[in-house]
């Protein structure tokens, strides 16, 4: 057995509560073997943790990677517009090798940022199967499904892909990539889809993300045809068991809210795009008092802009208090939770909590920076002060990512040098 400590720092338990002691991971099995004082002084390898917090990797359960690759394109527009006039246009120019690049410019930014795991509906799935592969992260994939504005055939042929590689790469690179099926929205596939492919995936242990109750938009037209609620109209289709997680819920009344809490399905809040498209402001508190999972997410690059968890933290915290009318909604240890464990548990990933059993998932975050001078609370420090660049190392089933800001499992300027050069040529195409 080999081991890794990280020594010499402060340790975020479950409960919230932060301790001095080293983290001592068994690096063969990717798994924390103790958390006490000491614990990794005879390591075989070391991460110096002085004047630094040892948390839980964040998990961002709700992105689209590749969309680095429009961070900045389309800019001050709602939702809709931005969708049809700048986003889906220039997705379409996209090529194989331009997804892959974005992808990696994603994991880049999410591995410098103390992340280490995410939830990524796009395209091009073996492909970004690869990418996690090398670069050493979690994931849980899924092919987006659109069947709107396509004949028959093409939307089927879009459905039978999203099962078709949720089959066959779930497990893939040693057990870190998952898979689910991943319909687009509640709006954006007609209802005979959910109903023939929805069962399909149930069959073969698949569970369903989809993006729901984002907007008013993706609302109202199924109340007024159906006459019933979204979520309602997701249960009816076969949507919301206990493994399936939702996108933003920002349109959620207490109906629903019980409906989450009854079937266990869970919720990604993604605050930070929900804010820049205006698209409203998710109930969190409420959900959380109903005992309904939320995780956070950061959504694409091209609505947020950038991938760290940090700022998704701090964003959480704070819409959630506006949401509320109440200053103590969504507290610091609930938006911490809520990126770590929480996000989790709602992508059905492990990690998100740093005690002996737990998948060795974690990020060094350093405290001695004027911003988090002086630590009255490093709980209340992560939520509302520190950043992603303040992030030292990053450990994923137990291997170092990023050592002392340094990522080791990918050529960073490599990276960038790419990413830049596609964008342009993608963004001359669209236009």
């Amino acid at each position: 057995m080999n081991t890794l400590g990280i020594t010499g720092g402060r340790v975020l338990l479950p409960s919230m509560d932060v301790v001095e002691a080293d983290v001592l991971v068994d690096t063969d099995a990717g798994e924390i073997l103790d958390v006490e004082p000491e614990a990794g002084a005879a390591a075989d390898e070391t991460l110096d943790a002085t004047d630094s917090l040892v948390t839980p990797g964040f998990v961002n359960a709700h992105t689209h990677a590749a969309m680095t690759l429009l961070r900045g394109y389309a800019d001050d527009k709602p939702l809709e517009s931005w969708l049809r006039e700048d986003v889906w246009p220039a997705e379409a120019e996209l090529t194989p090798e331009d997804i892959v690049a974005g992808t990696r410019l994603g994991m880049l930014e999410m591995i410098r940022s103390g992340t280490t795991g995410f939830v990524d509906m796009y395209f091009e799935v073996p492909r970004i199967v690869d990418a996690v592969a090398d670069a050493g992260m979690r994931a849980r994939l899924g092919h987006g499904v659109v069947t709107v504005a396509k004949d028959d055939e093409a939307a089927h042929d879009d459905a039978r892909e999203s099962i078709a590689v949720a089959r066959e790469y779930d497990g893939a690179a040693d057990g870190r990539v998952r898979t689910a099926f991943m319909p687009h929205s509640l709006t954006t596939v007609g209802t005979e889809f959910f109903e023939e492919y929805v069962p399909q995936a149930r069959a073969s242990d698949i569970p369903v993300h989809i993006h729901a109750n984002e907007t008013r938009g993706e609302v109202d037209p199924i109340v007024e045809e159906r006459g019933v609620r979204p979520l309602e109209y997701a249960r009816e289709v076969g949507l919301l068991e206990p493994e399936d997680f939702v996108a933003h819920g920002v349109h959620t009344d207490e109906t629903e809210i019980d409906l989450l809490a009854e079937t266990g399905a869970g919720v990604v809040h993604c605050p930070a795009s929900n804010m820049k498209l205006a698209s409203g402001m998710a109930p969190v508190q409420s959900m959380l008092d109903a005992g309904v999972e939320v995780g956070i997410g950061t959504d694409g690059a091209a609505s947020n802009n950038d991938l760290d968890m940090f700022d998704e933290a701090r964003d959480a915290a704070m819409l959630g208090k506006l949401a509320a009318g109440d200053a103590s909604a969504v507290a610091a240890p609930d938006a911490v939770r809520m990126a770590t464990a929480g996000s989790a548990s709602v992508a059905g990933l492990p990690g998100g909590r740093l005690e002996p059993g737990a998948a060795a998932d974690l990020a060094v975050v350093s405290l001695d920076a004027p911003h988090l001078t002086p630590v009255h609370d490093a709980v209340s420090h992560v939520a509302y002060a520190a950043r992603g660049a303040d992030v030292r190392h990053t450990v994923c089933d137990g291997r170092v990512l990023m050592r002392d800001r340094e990522v080791l499992t990918m050529d960073a300027g490599a990276v960038q040098a790419e990413a830049t050069e596609r964008a342009s040529a993608l963004v001359e195409r669209a236009n």
